[in-house]
């Protein structure tokens, strides 16, 4: 199945926005619950900024690049039912006695 680049590129972007979205929603929550007293030490800090561009982006790579990933995994599922696997045989375990030796302990 060819698909057309513009699509491709359409289809990746939209996904990218879902990971930008959820990146936003993501700081926000930490921002929102102080979750380990992070909204306290950042807002405390003398330049607040830096640590929250530096928590998105760490956030947006770590989001976007999951969505897409997971989108572009998706690509090759045929929609569908599939067919029944045949289950695999597994021999059934066999216990074998393995002889150790055991140092004396001190007493």
């Amino acid at each position: 199945m060819e698909r057309d680049r513009g699509e491709l590129l359409r289809f990746l972007l939209r996904h990218w926005l879902v990971g930008a979205a959820a990146t936003v929603v993501v700081v926000a929550a930490l921002f929102a619950f102080d979750l380990g007293g992070l909204r306290g030490l950042v807002m405390s800090s003398s330049n607040p900024v830096l640590p929250i561009v530096m928590l998105l982006f760490g956030f947006l790579v770590t989001l976007t690049s999951a969505s897409m990933g997971a989108a572009i995994m998706s690509l090759g599922e045929e929609k569908g039912p599939r067919p029944p696997r045949r289950p695999h045989r597994v021999a059934d375990p066999v216990l074998v006695p393995v002889p150790v030796r055991v140092a004396r302990g001190r007493d």
